[in-house]
């Protein structure tokens, strides 16, 4: 799925981002950036990357169902773009075509956990740790990446969890940073208040280590702008776009930043989910535009980044009565990055048909999602620790 690790080289540094260089250029060698996006509440994968080669899928979902790409009773805009013949995106991620054909994009169908709870808030604990079961270790799999991974980079903003918390998955040894907005850190603009805050924070912890690790975030971000980003990508007006947005200033002002962690949650469609319209397409629409625009803006930079995308289990493979569909198991994960052999639906499809389907009606799982995070640490991230991150 991955290739491997070209020598990396250097970017030149755009004259409008001022440039931060906490990660010192001679010690041990880093790999990409890796940016995961975390979609909450269980994500409809069979609507977003449909088998539309499958007549099952159809049986299952009378209401639910994309047509297929040669469906002559439907709107062409409303049909599955194909991919490969068997597999094709929902209309509304169309915007990744571009990411496909330069091969820059694979999916991996019929993957997730073997958990199969069908809790929402177990699924993600234990995804989000790296464990079969509670009793593995605590840290979440990112943060024992980081705790793992020497890479002589002692900058503040090595971790961030976009949003007001850190995400599970950053919890460890190594200190990470929430981040909910850069702007925040400008308040409003109004140089007196910025510089009387800084004074205070600067009184209160003048004896604290971590405090002045705040301080330097604090400096750090005060010297970038997301007004004044210069930019002729639009990322969607929505917190998603905005997450992405502000973790690729981070990247290209060289910060030191490895690991961005962004949540797009709303995904749990048990009622009215909608096929063209509605929230799940919305949801739909949000990710592929939002990664779209990044994968465009990072263009220069995709030989040294790996963007995965996870959701904590698939959803059942038949639609309710109440026109949505019920947890199920079975999900999709999509890696994205300059290094990825993409323009491939990777994974053993299990089918839907009787006798394929587990538990009540539910896509099996045919690969383990550690198994793709563990190619993305050893391949592209040089971190050849795998079964202390994934035990």
């Amino acid at each position: 799925m991955l290739e491997t690790l070209p020598v990396l080289h250097q970017i030149p540094t755009k004259t409008w981002m001022p440039r931060l260089s906490f990660a010192p250029k001679d010690t041990a060698p880093r790999g990409d950036t890796l940016v995961v996006v975390f979609l909450r509440g269980a994500a409809d994968v069979l609507n977003m990357v449909v088998p539309h080669g499958e007549d099952n899928y159809y049986s299952l979902r009378p209401t639910l169902n994309i047509p297929r790409p040669d469906d002559p009773r439907s709107k062409k805009e409303e049909r599955v773009v194909d991919l490969d013949g068997f597999f094709g995106f929902h209309p509304n991620m169309s915007s990744l075509l571009e990411a496909w054909k330069s091969r820059q994009l694979a999916i991996i169908h019929a993957c997730g956990a073997l958990d199969e709870s069908r809790s929402h808030f177990k699924a993600m604990e234990l995804m989000e740790r790296g464990v079969d079961d509670e009793r593995g270790p605590a840290s979440g799999w990112i943060g024992r990446h980081l705790a793992t991974l020497n890479t002589g980079n002692s900058s503040p903003l090595r971790a961030v969890g976009m949003g007001t918390h850190p995400q599970r998955s950053l919890s460890g040894s190594v200190p990470v940073s929430a981040l909910r907005s850069i702007a925040d850190f400008h308040l409003g603009g109004d140089p007196r208040a910025l510089q009387q805050m800084r004074a205070a924070l600067n009184f209160v912890y003048q004896d604290d280590v971590l405090g002045q690790d705040t301080l330097s975030i604090m400096d750090t971000l005060q010297k970038l702008d997301p007004a004044n980003y210069q930019s002729s990508i639009a990322y969607p007006d929505t917190e998603f776009g905005l997450a992405l947005k502000q973790t690729a200033m981070l990247i290209k002002s060289e910060v030191g930043l490895e690991v961005s962690a962004i949540d797009l949650g709303g995904w749990d469609t048990h009622f009215t989910q909608g096929s063209m319209t509605g929230l799940m397409p919305n949801l739909m629409k949000d990710l592929a535009e939002g990664l779209a625009a990044f994968h465009a803006d990072m263009a220069d930079h995709m030989n040294k980044l790996t963007t995965v995308t996870m959701s904590e289990f698939g959803r059942r493979a038949y639609e309710n009565g109440s026109l949505g569909t019920d947890h199920g198991h079975g999900s999709m994960m999509m890696v994205l990055g300059g290094n990825v052999d993409g323009g491939k639906v990777h994974g053993q499809w299990p089918g839907l048909g009787e006798g394929q389907l587990i538990g009540p009606g539910d896509l099996a799982v045919t690969t383990d999602y550690r198994d793709v995070l563990s190619e993305v640490l050893s391949k592209r991230l040089n971190n050849p620790a795998t079964s202390d991150v994934f035990s």
